[in-house]
């Protein structure tokens, strides 16, 4: 008997309580929870005393904030997609919220907290150029701010020591990067290194005598390591970790005790390389009492003898933990969806296979529950980015197909970060060309394997994923039987020419990699589904962002109309408070419902 039919609102729906965080001292906690179906912000004392909302949000989600100090916290938040974030900072006693950056058109990002300067923070803003992130300290008590570094063009990385102070920068030009250093923040940078961009030297944090650099790198291999950089001598050390089939990813590293903990790298799932063996015990520890699960540190006080852990599986959403390392008790804090069973989902299992000029391609099969694994509607789900990857773990749209009875197919195919340069460097100017074809490999090898029907196969997909879409319908037109394209991109050429001023030092980068929309126009035509919407004969659903900064809703607009013109059934959505991709609660069950009842139209599925 198949699993029980859940409802779609169950998986869709905000999480309860998320975003767990510890304020510096340890006395206080925060977290986002649902308020009027928006993620607004809520603290508390540890003790459980003094529970307050601090925000009342209405029109966007709060997704990421941070505690600026023991007594205020501080996230940024855009208005209807735009991506111009704006700064915000509230005092945990409720007092109204502040907007620190209330520039129109302009868009801010992080640099640092200032650990040392309760009253502080570093902020990177393009308010002088909108290509370019200068960076200024902003006083969160009185709203001033001053700039102290000026971007000279192409800087797109800052990083301070752990003392505060700006000294090291990235800069890209499109065809080169460059490490910027200086030893104080009276002398100006200097370039240190250059090298292609095709290479990589990326900082990820000082040492802790603030005189060298952890680095990932792969100037002379095809993976990213992990070294410590000396930016004196200009030269690496010896590798820390390295391996030969994935990159190095991360680093885990305690301030308060100055260890360098760990590394991340990610295989079939995301797995840690131990430096420090107090650090190894606590994961073991904690891993033996939570078994069955995933988890990281997210959080921690000051002193590090609080901590939060986050939990996580293909088959639940987690949770969040507290410990307390001085008596190592462990207190449960919430589930982050706690109407989600465990019971009820569906075991994402890795896969690998070759594509058809011989790479091995990694991805994800999940099958739905208690059916047999044979002839089944198949969704093929490819990543967006392009340059990203997918892990294990639990992702909602995919237990949400597989309790419709969809078998789900997501492959990382090339170009997918992870694994080494030259994965990555064989996507180069090869959007519908052989990264396309590693997605009809995947297909393929789920039809052969019994597992797919091949008359019901549909491909979903999100920004680049909703170009793989596009592309499979136009140009493997046999292949699939429906199609859905949340927020794609239908045509390169006008990708490339809308591409928003803050990633203008990446335009150079990107027409090496995708393609230059006039030189290669006729290369990126061919590649086009705007230019072959005739070749499309299977139905489609579109959803679009009105307010959408990169693929911009005009370019879509004309594909719905083309398609229409060529006589291909279209539903198709736009939401006018919405920018790349749907924030907004009601917009992600209006857009997912009409997902369901188009997949089950087409492919046979399940409907509530």
């Amino acid at each position: 008997m198949p699993a029980p039919l859940l409802p779609l609102d169950d998986f869709f729906r905000n999480p309860e309580k998320t975003g767990f965080s510890l304020s510096p001292d340890g006395a206080r906690i925060a977290w986002l929870q649902s308020w009027q179906n928006r993620m607004n912000l809520y603290a508390r004392r540890l003790d459980g005393k003094d529970e307050i909302r601090l925000t009342e949000s209405v029109n966007r989600d709060i997704r990421e904030y941070f505690w600026a100090n023991d007594r205020c916290l501080a996230w940024v938040q855009d208005t209807d997609g735009d991506e111009n974030d704006h700064l915000f900072v509230i005092d945990v006693d409720g007092a109204a919220p502040r907007d620190l950056t209330p520039f129109v058109g302009v868009r801010i990002q992080m640099v640092d907290e200032l650990r040392d300067c309760p009253d502080e923070l570093l902020v990177g803003m393009n308010r002088r150029n909108p290509q370019f992130f200068d960076v200024y300290r902003v006083n969160i008590v009185s709203g001033a701010m001053r700039m102290i570094a000026q971007n000279p063009g192409h800087v797109a990385q800052w990083l301070c020591d752990h003392s505060g102070r700006l000294r090291a920068a990235v800069t890209a030009d499109g065809v080169h990067n460059s490490l910027l250093y200086r030893d104080t923040e009276d002398e100006p940078f200097r370039e240190i290194e250059r090298h292609d961009f095709r290479q990589t030297l990326q900082p990820l944090a000082f040492t802790f005598d603030n005189r060298r650099l952890w680095v990932l790198a792969n100037l002379h291999r095809d993976t990213l390591a992990l070294y410590e950089y000396d930016p004196h001598e200009r030269r690496l050390g010896e590798p820390l970790f390295a391996r030969e089939d994935v990159d190095a990813d991360n680093i885990l590293y305690s301030e308060h005790e100055q260890k360098l903990a760990a590394v991340s790298y990610c295989t079939d799932r995301v797995r840690l390389h131990f430096f420090d063996p107090e650090w190894a015990r606590l994961y073991d520890d904690l891993t033996s009492r939570l078994p069955g699960r995933e988890l990281k540190i997210a959080g921690r006080s000051r002193n590090e003898r609080k901590l939060l852990v986050r939990t996580y599986s293909d088959l639940s959403r987690g949770g969040f933990y507290l410990l307390d390392r001085d008596t190592n008790e462990l207190v449960k804090l919430t589930d982050v969806a706690p109407w989600l069973h465990r019971r009820d989902m569906a075991p994402m299992q890795p896969i690998s296979y070759p594509s058809r000029d011989g790479l091995t391609i990694h991805g994800y099969l999940t099958l739905p529950q208690d059916v047999e694994p044979r002839n089944l509607p198949l969704v093929v789900l490819p990543h967006g980015g392009p340059y990203r990857r997918d892990k294990w773990g639990y992702e909602i749209l995919v237990q949400f197909l597989a309790n419709r009875g969809y078998a789900v197919l997501q492959m990382n195919y090339r170009g997918s970060l992870g694994y080494g340069r030259r994965f990555w460097e064989l996507s180069f100017r090869q959007w519908g060309g052989t990264m396309q074809n590693d997605v009809t490999d995947g297909v393929q090898y789920a039809i052969a394997r019994g597992i797919a029907d091949p008359a019901r196969v549909g491909i979903v997909g999100s920004s680049f994923g909703g170009y793989i879409a596009l592309a499979g319908m136009a140009f493997t037109p046999q292949l699939y039987a429906c199609g859905v394209n949340y927020s794609g991109v239908s045509d390169p050429i006008a990708l490339m020419h809308s591409i928003p001023p803050y990633w203008e030092q990446q335009r150079q980068m990107l027409y090496a990699m995708v393609g230059d929309p006039d030189a290669d126009a006729e290369m990126l035509r061919a590649v086009s589904p705007l230019h072959h919407a005739e070749n499309i004969r299977r139905p489609l659903l579109i959803a679009q962002g009105a307010n959408d900064p990169r693929v911009k809703k005009h370019t879509t607009d004309a594909m719905v109309e083309r398609l229409r013109t060529a006589g291909v059934e279209v539903e198709y959505i736009v939401k006018d408070n919405e920018g790349h991709g749907f924030l907004n609660q009601e917009n992600r069950i209006e857009v997912y419902r009409a997902t369901e009842r188009f997949l089950a139209r087409h492919l046979g599925g399940r409907v509530e």
